[in-house]
């Protein structure tokens, strides 16, 4: 899943984006607002970590702006400023959660997780497909019941393909969830871990829709 980081900082930044790496982001981060508005108009974000007070354009602009032309990305804003009317502000203006700084990082992953499950309408972390099970939150996964051995890569790929069952998902799809900027990207790297996965899996386990994408099997 895909990240914009909207923070100043470049300490905080670079610390707030390895930790999500870790966790099993792509994580792209900019240091001003104005920058993070021509992500947002690039790239399908999954959540945005955004502090109010950067430079070029407010976090207050940017999600006043979201939601005044009706994008639904979840927003949460990452800042000092942490008086009551400050949060009531900020919810208000449309971010779905305020967590303030110093935070612990454990914390924002479970805010992110929370955010992002509301954006879908899903109660759990929990995806299940058939014998299949993608704990999103412990990041296991399990097959009948049996657990299965998953690199962050191919998480993310099942991830992507179990939130959207029977439907398909293009390789572009794919790259744009699983890598941020400065990533490297080989031409047939969805391939390799498309086929890891159908050894983890069964063969059968996702099908190829030619010149489309994928699809999990019935």
């Amino acid at each position: 899943m895909r990240i914009l980081l909207v923070e100043d900082d470049v300490s905080l930044g670079e610390s707030i984006a390895s930790w999500l790496e870790l966790d099993g982001y792509a994580v792209d981060r900019v240091t001003r607002g104005d920058h993070a508005e021509t992500a947002l108009a690039s790239h399908d974000y999954r959540c945005l970590l955004i502090d109010r007070s950067v430079p070029g354009l407010a976090g207050d602009d940017i999600v006043r702006r979201l939601r005044a032309r009706r994008e639904t990305v979840p927003a949460i804003m990452i800042t000092a400023r942490d008086a009551v009317s400050d949060r009531i502000e900020g919810l208000d203006l449309g971010a779905d959660d305020y967590l303030v700084k110093p935070f612990d990082l454990e914390e924002l992953s479970a805010r992110i997780r929370a955010a992002i499950r509301r954006h879908d309408g899903r109660p759990s972390t929990v995806l299940s497909h058939g014998g299949l099970s993608l704990d999103a939150a412990g990041k296991q996964a399990s097959l009948n019941g049996g657990p299965i051995t998953l690199t962050a890569r191919e998480f993310a790929i099942l991830h992507a393909l179990m939130r959207r069952p029977g439907h398909i998902i293009s390789r572009a799809q794919l790259e744009e969830a699983l890598y941020g900027w400065g990533d490297e990207v080989d031409s047939n790297a969805i391939e390799v871990h498309i086929y890891n996965l159908r050894r983890k899996l069964g063969a059968e386990a996702i099908q190829t829709v030619r010149r489309q994408g994928y699809r999990l099997a019935d």
